[in-house]
């Protein structure tokens, strides 16, 4: 479980943290959340469907990283096989931690990244700031604005409709069937039955970008399979 607690100079000075990939470390992982600020480099990667929420009540974009739970395709040992890493899997083990409107820094005491002994360093030895964790006070500031955008492309999506459910089976080398199901993706073509007007409201909030990138990046899932397969020689 999880151990957040507020990140501050005393008690944490000798914190230090592993950023080196490894499954060790919680890489082994299916996706991640994205957000619309990052799909421009997420889509050069991977691809990016929607997942309902833990409520049930919501959907969330997320980079696609393998076809089963604990599989990253990405991961090859210790080196991450992609010219991008998602931020809401580099933050780790930092949160976003909120009192009031005041943002502030946490951290997961039971990460696996977590060490006192090797790693980047968080604090200077006499309670500054290091670059890394300035860094990462910037990256978690553009995930908050990241997922604070997303409440509203989300609901402009559903408003026109244009989340559906998808499947993809697949066939590997080996003749074994998959089948990835339980995620959903832009109905192309509610998309393209849209009005003139609906278009250029999702054009005027800055959706329409964002809804292209998602499309685009289904591409990705032919590599991923190459990958898949790739897998199953090693």
């Amino acid at each position: 479980m999880p151990n957040p607690v507020l990140l501050n100079n005393l008690q944490h000075a000798d914190l230090r943290v592993l950023t080196r990939p490894g499954a060790d470390l919680g890489d082994a992982i299916m996706g991640v959340t994205t957000f619309p600020a990052e799909f421009r480099d997420v889509q050069a990667c991977y691809p990016i469907v929607f997942r309902k929420t833990t409520d049930g009540l919501g959907f969330e974009p997320i980079a696609l990283f393998g076809f089963q739970d604990g599989e990253n395709l990405f991961l090859q040992g210790q080196r991450w096989d992609a010219p991008y890493i998602p931020l809401m899997h580099q933050r780790q083990p930092f949160l976003i931690g909120i009192s009031g409107e005041e943002l502030m820094v946490n951290v997961d005491l039971d990460h696996p990244r977590v060490s006192q002994s090797e790693g980047e360093a968080v604090f200077k030895p006499h309670g500054g700031t290091t670059e890394f964790l300035d860094q990462t006070n910037a990256m978690l500031f553009a995930i908050h604005q990241g997922l604070q955008a997303t409440q509203g492309f989300l609901a402009a999506l559903l408003e026109h409709e244009l989340v559906e459910s998808f499947a993809l089976d697949v066939q590997l080398n080996d003749g074994s069937q998959h089948r990835l199901a339980g995620f959903y993706t832009i109905n192309e073509d509610r998309l393209q039955a849209l009005g003139g007007e609906a278009i250029a409201r999702l054009h005027q909030a800055g959706y329409l970008q964002p809804i292209y990138l998602i499309i685009a990046s289904l591409s990705n899932f032919r590599s991923l399979i190459d990958r898949k397969n790739a897998s199953l020689h090693v």
